[in-house]
């Protein structure tokens, strides 16, 4: 198999990382993400991760605490999951590299985007942080800006789903899924691919989403080959 894409930026939701649980860390699964992982980088594809950290910590179900409060604490979930993808990484001989947006130089590096392009040309996967460190916006927006700062060709963004659909599929037996859809189209109807200042982002940089199911950590190695897997979003 040939990569299509020779730099990504992989979008992993907290969640999974559980397993399923919903909660916490299944370091199995973690494994079978990161050994995907590995196949991609042993075909020479440069790899760019930005973990969330819903499986410990989601701070618009934090009642009334401070949002900020709440955001930074959401913030500090993903380094956990970001050490853990790290740990198994290592376990499987791939170079890595934590850069964190908020420093905490005891645990990983701070983000300096041209230190991250030297670890990428140099051959290290390189894990994002704290989202872009600052309150009020999502890991979404933090895939859209490093996959920019990184000059990522696309955005492969991993969930539970096999696709974008015109609804919830979980709960409307009758939704339709996409297999193609533009920047316009997923703002025009408000379809939660992104949140919109991510998919705008995206959109002003010209960097397409690939959205697919993680059920099948294959999918990753068969996304970055270019089948045809998900739904793309892509220029108009």
């Amino acid at each position: 198999m040939k990569p299509k894409y020779s730099r990504v930026l992989l979008k992993l939701s907290g969640e999974m990382l559980s397993g399923g649980q919903g909660m916490g860390i299944d370091f199995p699964a973690v494994m079978n993400i990161c050994e995907a992982v590995k196949k991609c980088h042993e075909m020479g594809v440069k790899i760019g991760i930005v973990v969330g950290g819903g499986n410990f910590w989601r701070g618009r179900s934090s009642g009334k605490m401070d949002r900020t409060r709440a955001d930074h604490m959401g913030m500090l979930a993903t380094v956990i999951n970001a050490l853990a993808l790290a740990d198994a990484l290592e376990q499987l001989e791939v170079p890595v590299r934590v850069q964190t947006a908020i420093a905490m130089q005891q645990i990983a590096e701070p983000y300096i985007r041209n230190k991250a392009m030297a670890h990428l040309d140099n051959g290290r996967v390189v894990i994002f942080g704290c989202g872009t460190g600052n309150p009020f916006f999502t890991t979404d927006t933090a895939a859209a800006l490093r996959a920019a700062e990184i000059n990522a060709k696309i955005i492969l963004k991993a969930t539970n789903v096999d696709g974008v659909y015109d609804k919830d599929p979980k709960q409307n037996p009758d939704a339709v899924k996409f297999d193609y859809l533009t920047y316009s189209e997923v703002l025009s109807r408000d379809l939660k691919v992104m949140d919109a200042t991510a998919a705008s982002l995206c959109k002003d940089n010209h960097i397409p989403i690939l959205v697919f199911n993680l059920s099948n950590p294959g999918n990753i190695v068969a996304a970055v080959c270019g089948e045809t897997i998900g739904t793309l979003v892509k220029e108009d």
